[in-house]
């Protein structure tokens, strides 16, 4: 009986503290000459759950202004299309609204949908993502691995300063 009332308890608690999502940015410099032949650099908005597991959000460039939303998810075909050897596992489509069909066409020219798969995110840890896209005839293909090291940590809370590159992005802490 008093199992019962104890877990009864921890279910009352469990629901009255609504599990609140954290906000973080992490900002990534090119770790190779490709990698910055398509891209100065990124910050990621990154939502890590009550449970610790990431997700990103947002792509905001860091050499330009620009920035893409991310959806968790895609076909199978998207790790199909890795090089042999590739690790990364988590797959999220670039969703084409604003400047997302630009990111996409710069990292896959004239493919129909692009996705990034990327190892799991943890600060301070480089992070490889790998660009690819679906054409008209329905293949997949690997576009280009991007490289990046880790930069630093950003407060999410932040307002951009006025007169950068891109004042879209957040600020360094």
């Amino acid at each position: 009986m008093k199992r019962a009332a104890a877990f009864a308890a921890l279910a009352l608690v469990a629901v009255a503290a609504p599990a609140r999502a954290e906000i973080l940015f992490y900002a990534y410099d090119p770790a190779d000459t490709l990698t910055l032949s398509l891209t100065r650099g990124l910050t990621l908005e990154i939502e890590r759950g009550f449970l610790g597991g990431t997700s990103i959000r947002r792509l905001f460039s860091t050499g330009g202004r620009g920035s893409a939303a991310l959806e968790r998810g895609g076909p199978n075909g998207v790790i199909d299309a890795l090089p042999e050897g590739a690790g990364e596992r988590t797959v999220y489509r670039i969703v084409p609204e604003g400047d997302g069909r630009a990111l996409a066409n710069a990292l896959c020219p004239a493919s129909e949908e692009a996705w990034f798969v990327s190892n799991r995110i943890r600060g301070p840890r480089a992070l490889t993502l790998h660009a690819v896209g679906r054409w008209a005839d329905g293949q997949f293909r690997h576009c280009a691995p991007l490289r990046y090291d880790f930069r630093g940590e950003w407060a999410g809370t932040d307002a951009p300063p006025e007169g950068t590159e891109n004042s879209s992005a957040p600020r360094p802490q």
